[in-house]
C-alpha cells in the first residue's frame, strides 16, 4: 500500500496531465454529433498510427545508441516510392532484383576479402592507397555491368510514360506492361556485377583494417560460403525466369500484390538500415555532431535520388482492389460485408468511414505496436534492448555483442520507418517532401511522449494524430466560444501550430515528456 501511494506521489504531476488531457478531448468531442466524433477520432487514430511508425524506430535509435537519424523522414519517402515500384510496376521490381542479389554476394563474402588482405603482404601493407582504388574501379565496374541487365523503366520526363499515367493506368485496370528481353552479352553483366560488388566490399575491408590496426579477424564461418552461394544461385534464377515472375505478380490481385509491397519495402528499409548502421554511423559513435552532419546529408542525397528517378512532381498511388470496392452493395453495413464486398467505405453510427484510412491502417499499426512490444519484453534480444538503454555500458561488460544489437536496433527502426511509407502512399500520395513533413511530426510526437521511451511514442503520436484532426473538424463546424456572435473556426495554419503548442506545454510541465525518465 505504502509503495502503491509512493509511486502515486512520484507520479502525480504526470497523472495530473494526462488527466486534463483526457478531459480535454472529452471536452471537444461534446460538441460533436456521433458520426462527426466518430470519424474524427478514426482519422485521428489513422495520422498516429503512421505518425507511429516513424517516431517508434527513432525512439529505439535514440534511445540505445544516442543517435538522431536525421534521414528517418526519407527512409519514410524510400519506403513509398519502392512500394509503389512494387505495386504498380512489379516489371521494374523484378528487373533489379537480379543485379541487386548478384552485388550483395560481394558484401557477405566479406570475411573471405579480410582473410585475402591478412594473407597478401602488399595488400596489408598498402591500406593507404589500393581501397580508393579498389572503390573506384568496382563502382566503375558496377555501372557498366548493370546496363547489360533488361530495365523496364519509366520516364518521368515525358507525361505519357511517367510515374504519374502508370499509377492512373492501374486505378483504371487498364495497366499494360512489356517485358523486356535479356540483351546480348548478358554474361559479362552477370561476371560484371559479382565482380564490382566484390571490389567494393574488398574496398571496405581494407578501409577497416586501416582503421583496426590490423586487428581483423581471420575467421570465415560456413554460414558466409551458404549464404553467398543462395544469393548466387537466387540471382541467377531471377534473372532467368523474369518474365515469369513479372507475369504471376501482375496476374495476382492487386490486394495480394500490395501485401508483397508492404514485405519489400518493409525488408528493403531493414537492409537499408543495416547497411547505414555499419558504414556511416558505427565509425562516428564518439563524434555525435557529425553523425548529425551526416544523416542530414544523406537526407539530400536520398531526395535527389528519388528525384531523378521517379521525378518531382506529386503523384498518387492507387488502393488495392480490397480497400477500392462501390456499387450496389457499398458502403457497407458491417465488417463481413466489407471484406466480402471489399468496399471502399462503411457506415458506423451513420457516418462513412474509409475502409483503408481509417480500418486498414489502424490495425497494422496496432498490429506493429503489438509485436514490438513482444519483441521488447518477452525476448533476448528484447531484454538487451531495453538493458542497453538503461546502460549500454553495463550490457557490453556482460559479454555480450551490443555493435550487432545496434545494427539490428538501427535496422528495425528504418524498417519501421518504410512499412509507414508504404501505407501512407495510397493515403496521402507520394512526393519528395512527404518524408520530412513525417520526420517534424514524429519528432515532436516524441518530445510530447518521451525521446527514448517506446510507450511513449506511441503516445505521443496518437495525441498528435487526435489533436491535428480535432483542429481540422473544428475549422469546418466552428467552436462557439464566450462573447463571439459567430463560431470560432480554426484557419489551417493552425493545425501544425496546435501540435507545437501542445509539445511545449507538456515539456514545460514534464521536461522529459509524458513517459520519459529522468536523466
Amino acid at each position: 500500500m505504502a509503495d502503491a501511494i509512493g509511486t502515486l506521489r512520484a507520479n502525480r504531476t504526470r497523472l495530473i496531465t494526462l488527466a486534463v488531457l483526457a478531459f480535454l478531448f472529452f471536452t471537444a468531442v461534446q460538441g460533436m454529433e456521433t458520426d462527426d466524433w466518430l470519424i474524427t477520432i478514426l482519422r485521428g487514430l489513422s495520422v498516429g498510427m503512421i505518425t507511429f511508425l516513424v517516431a517508434a524506430g527513432l525512439s529505439l535509435i535514440l534511445g540505445l545508441m544516442d543517435v538522431l537519424n536525421l534521414a528517418h523522414g526519407e527512409m519514410f519517402m524510400v519506403g513509398a516510392y519502392v512500394g509503389w515500384t512494387v505495386f504498380v510496376r512489379p516489371d521494374t521490381f523484378v528487373d533489379i532484383l537480379s543485379p541487386l542479389l548478384l552485388t550483395i554476394v560481394g558484401f557477405v563474402l566479406l570475411p573471405v576479402w579480410r582473410v585475402l588482405i591478412q594473407r597478401v603482404p602488399a595488400l596489408k601493407a598498402q591500406t593507404h592507397i589500393w581501397p580508393w582504388l579498389a572503390l573506384i574501379l568496382g563502382a566503375v565496374i558496377l555501372w557498366l555491368a548493370y546496363a547489360r541487365f533488361p530495365l523496364a523503366i519509366w520516364n518521368p520526363e515525358v507525361y505519357a510514360e511517367s510515374p504519374i499515367t502508370y499509377s492512373l493506368a492501374l486505378s483504371q485496370d487498364n495497366l499494360i506492361l512489356e517485358t523486356v528481353r535479356p540483351p546480348a552479352g548478358w554474361p559479362l553483366g552477370v561476371f560484371g556485377t559479382l565482380l564490382g560488388g566484390s571490389l567494393l566490399a574488398l574496398a571496405i575491408a581494407g578501409f577497416r583494417l586501416r582503421r583496426q590496426a590490423g586487428t581483423m579477424s581471420t575467421h570465415i564461418s560456413r554460414n558466409t560460403w551458404i549464404t553467398a552461394a543462395v544469393l548466387t544461385i537466387l540471382g541467377l534464377v531471377t534473372f532467368f525466369i523474369n518474365s515469369n515472375i513479372t507475369d504471376f505478380l501482375l496476374g495476382i490481385s492487386t490486394t495480394a500484390r500490395f501485401f508483397v509491397a508492404m514485405l519489400v519495402a518493409t525488408g528493403l528499409g531493414f537492409v537499408i538500415g543495416g547497411l547505414i548502421e555499419v558504414a556511416l554511423i558505427r565509425p562516428l559513435y564518439d563524434r555525435p555532431i557529425y553523425q548529425l552532419m551526416i544523416t542530414l546529408g544523406l537526407s539530400f542525397i536520398v531526395i535527389e535520388v528519388v528525384r531523378a528517378i521517379w521525378g518531382r512532381p506529386e503523384f498518387t498511388m492507387p488502393k488495392a482492389a480490397l480497400f477500392s470496392g462501390s456499387g450496389d452493395s457499398c458502403p457497407a453495413t458491417s465488417f463481413g460485408d466489407l471484406i466480402a464486398n471489399q468496399c471502399s467505405t462503411i457506415l458506423l453510427f451513420n457516418g462513412r468511414i474509409r475502409s483503408y484510412n481509417e480500418v486498414f491502417i489502424i490495425l497494422v499499426g496496432l498490429v506493429v505496436l503489438l509485436l514490438v512490444w513482444l519483441i521488447l519484453q518477452r525476448t533476448r534480444i528484447g531484454m538487451i534492448i531495453r538493458a542497453g538503454v538503461q546502460d549500454s555500458e553495463m550490457v557490453e561488460a556482460l559479454g555480450i555483442n551490443v555493435r550487432q544489437v545496434f545494427t539490428f536496433v538501427f535496422a528495425m527502426g528504418v524498417g519501421l520507418a518504410a512499412l509507414g511509407g508504404i501505407l501512407a502512399a495510397p493515403s496521402i500520395g507520394l512526393s519528395t517532401d512527404m518524408g520530412t513533413r513525417l520526420l517534424l511530426l514524429a519528432l515532436i510526437a516524441l518530445a510530447i511522449g518521451g525521446l527514448t521511451s517506446f510507450p511513449g511514442a506511441a503516445a505521443g503520436a496518437i495525441l498528435v494524430g487526435l489533436l491535428q484532426q480535432f483542429i481540422i473538424k473544428y475549422g469546418q463546424i466552428g467552436i462557439n466560444l464566450p462573447f463571439l456572435a459567430e463560431p470560432f473556426k480554426p484557419s489551417p495554419p493552425l493545425v501544425p501550430a496546435s501540435t507545437v503548442l501542445l509539445m511545449v506545454i507538456i515539456l514545460l510541465i514534464l521536461p522529459q515528456g509524458l513517459f520519459g525518465r529522468n536523466e
